[in-house]
């Protein structure tokens, strides 16, 4: 909203691009000292593989070339951005593998986020009675784009919150996937489902790749946006995986904390940080072996990297972090302040307590 020339409210979503428009671009200097710090960071919440949902081609290429010089030492598994730069690069590599960059996917947003009552719904939101949050992308424009991807023979990957934006991806999913296959097109976030759509993601071999933390920051305002019907078909962890057998759980940093300790507490609690219960969700916990697969072998599978880490076995990349405590064993309330002494990459140590 406007008023005498000046912006009086907030810009969500697509109106973000107004001000990114306007804002300086990094220098070359200025993206690698972010990206330096990010690597050594992540590093140190033991996070070996990185998923970067959604970056120009330009920003991988930099990457790429800090990780030959050992400046970023995480793997990245990246998902290009539906545009032209994206596509170009995608037509001329094909499949793009290499040692610590994997590139065979492009990510896709549907929607905005719930707190913000940008998801789309299929009806009003309960406490906006007005308001059913909005597509960002047209409905042929999604076809369109999922279209280029499946003849790419690229993953897709799309941001889906609200129940509306889930059941759309999954019908333009369904038009291009035989059932069953092994394409791993995925669904990112997963929160709001309507029930009806749940055997979806079993019919068409659909991954949920879902944040469980969300489960956590986002209870101040779920119930009330959606209400006590819809909320029955949110952040449904456990009936998700038991669609294929498969679910991958990840951070969503910067959004959320870096720290993947939050990740497994929230999925295997379903609870606040400080151990009260969150009301309004069915219980729909994973076990802790569940999440530490979610974090681990199924979402290298989900990245189609399992050939490289996700387990540790022989003929795979030594991909390793030491705790100071053993979180399948702990009482949960010592889950969340787990520290890293080591993480090791191939093998090399690059981070240390000690």
């Amino acid at each position: 909203m406007q008023q005498n020339g000046k912006i009086t409210g907030v810009l969500i979503d697509n109106a973000m691009e107004l001000v990114k428009a306007k804002m300086p671009k990094l220098t070359r200097s200025e993206t690698e000292k972010a990206l330096s710090f990010a690597g050594a960071n992540t590093a140190s919440y033991g996070l070996t593989t990185l998923c970067d949902a959604g970056s120009e081609i330009e920003t991988f290429r930099i990457l790429e070339e800090m990780q030959k010089k050992n400046m970023f030492m995480p793997r990245v598994y990246g998902m290009l951005v539906p545009d032209a730069n994206g596509f170009a690069f995608a037509a001329k590599n094909g499949i793009y593998n290499k040692e610590k960059m994997t590139i065979r996917s492009f990510k896709i947003v549907s929607d905005g986020a719930l707190g913000s009552r940008g998801a789309c719904l299929k009806q009003a939101y309960s406490d906006a009675h007005d308001i059913m949050g909005k597509l960002l992308v047209n409905p042929g424009d999604l076809d369109s784009i999922i279209a280029k991807i499946y003849d790419l023979g690229y993953q897709v990957n799309t941001h889906c919150i609200g129940d509306s934006a889930n059941t759309l991806l999954l019908r333009l999913y369904a038009k291009y996937l035989e059932k069953p296959n092994d394409y791993r097109w995925r669904i990112e976030h997963a929160q709001i489902l309507d029930l009806n759509d749940m055997s979806q993601f079993a019919n068409y071999s659909i991954i949920p790749s879902v944040q469980p933390t969300h489960a956590v920051s986002d209870m101040p305002w779920a119930l009330d946006r959606v209400g006590h019907e819809r909320i029955k078909g949110a952040y449904r962890f456990k009936s998700l995986l038991d669609q294929n057998g498969i679910i991958a759980l990840g951070t969503d940093f910067p959004v959320e904390e870096i720290n993947p300790f939050r990740t497994f507490y929230a999925a295997v609690t379903r609870k606040y940080y400080d151990g009260k219960a969150i009301k309004g969700l069915y219980n729909e916990v994973l076990t802790r072996e569940e999440a530490l697969m979610g974090m681990t072998k199924w979402a290298a599978m989900a990245a189609f990297m399992l050939e490289k880490t996700g387990t540790l076995e022989k003929g795979k990349a030594a991909d390793i972090i030491i705790l100071d405590r053993d979180i399948m064993k702990v009482d949960e309330k010592d889950i969340v302040s787990t520290m890293v002494m080591a993480t090791f990459i191939n093998g090399k140590r690059v981070h240390s307590l000690e």
